[in-house]
């Protein structure tokens, strides 16, 4: 009788553990962390009523459209590889009607500190040669009408850059610039270029609506050399000595989500003579602005002051995913 009891105590104890067996939840392995992908794409598109760099209208104090495209690698949170194209509408004195750029570089971060070191080419496609003293082309066309102005068909060049912002915090940024090539606008006269620049971004809850904004300004000094015989003078026939300048930028500007309207007046200490002789500006009007490399006293406008109202949208491949 015991051993018939002792049985069944046993029989019922093991499925009473199996009961509570089949009670416990399964086991599931932990689903696999989400790899980010080291690759992403920022692009974006502007219009504008003026193209203006460092200073000097590219439009022709005309309207610009903008646009470009910028694979990037992460090799590391704080290290990117980019590359990119991007392109403006122009007016130029030699005719050409776009400028597509092709740039790309590394962006280290330290902390605060951002920097950003690359390569940049200007080419201008379409150009028409203007000059009556260099046989062939150049002087079947002869000089730009009304002011005597000549050009180069090919104004294309590159430069290489470093670049650097270190944030204060989250409403103040500091920015340094510096530019080189061996022959800006392919004229043959190297340039330097240095800016420091300043930012300030408004608080997040200032404005309705999630609006942001920011109040932003740069000051740079270009330094140009001497061009090459193509755009001699009398005087300076074997090239011009260019006149260096200062030029400055301050502008409000107002976000919301991936849009931005900016809001700015740029200026230079260019005089119109000089403005003329750097440019060939194909719209310069006789002004009696005469100076050594400018003796035909045509003076250009394309160097003062000017607003520019610029409306853009930029993104990344990356803020589109869900």
């Amino acid at each position: 009788m015991k051993v018939v009891f002792s049985t069944a105590v046993a029989i019922a104890f093991a499925a009473t553990a199996a009961s509570a067996a089949d009670l416990k939840p399964a086991y599931k392995a932990p689903p696999a962390p989400v790899v980010a992908s080291p690759w992403d794409i920022a692009f974006g598109a502007a219009i504008m009523n003026d193209y203006v760099f460092r200073g000097v209208t590219q439009s022709n104090h005309k309207g610009s459209v903008a646009a470009y495209f910028e694979p990037r690698f992460n090799i590391s949170p704080n290290l990117q590889l980019y590359t990119g194209i991007s392109g403006e509408s122009i007016s130029f004195p030699n005719r050409a009607a776009a400028e597509i750029d092709f740039y790309g570089g590394i962006r280290p971060t330290f902390g605060p500190v951002a920097l950003d070191f690359g390569f940049w080419y200007y080419y201008y496609p379409g150009g028409t040669c203007f000059n009556a003293a260099i046989p062939g082309e150049c002087a079947a066309n002869g000089n730009i009408p009304i002011n005597g102005n000549v050009i180069k068909n090919d104004l294309s060049f590159w430069e290489v850059y470093a670049k650097g912002t270190y944030t204060i915090n989250d409403s103040w940024a500091l920015g340094a610039n510096f530019y080189y090539t061996p022959s800006f606008l392919n004229s043959g006269a190297d340039g330097e270029y240095l800016s420091g620049t300043v930012k300030y971004t408004g608080p997040g809850n200032f404005l309705p609506y999630g609006i942001g904004f920011y109040i932003s300004g740069e000051f740079g000094r270009q330094w140009l050399g001497t061009s090459d015989s193509f755009y001699g003078v009398v005087g300076f026939p074997n090239g011009i000595p260019y006149a260096d300048y200062n030029t400055w930028n301050v502008g409000l500007g107002f976000t919301w989500k991936v849009f931005t309207l900016d809001l700015r007046y740029s200026d230079t200490n260019l005089s119109k003579a000089d403005c003329n002789a750097f440019t060939s500006d194909w719209t310069a009007t006789f002004s009696g602005d005469v100076s050594a490399i400018n003796p035909g006293g045509f003076g250009s406008k394309w160097c003062g002051s000017t607003f520019i109202a610029k409306f853009s949208a930029d993104l990344t491949l990356g803020s589109l995913k869900p």
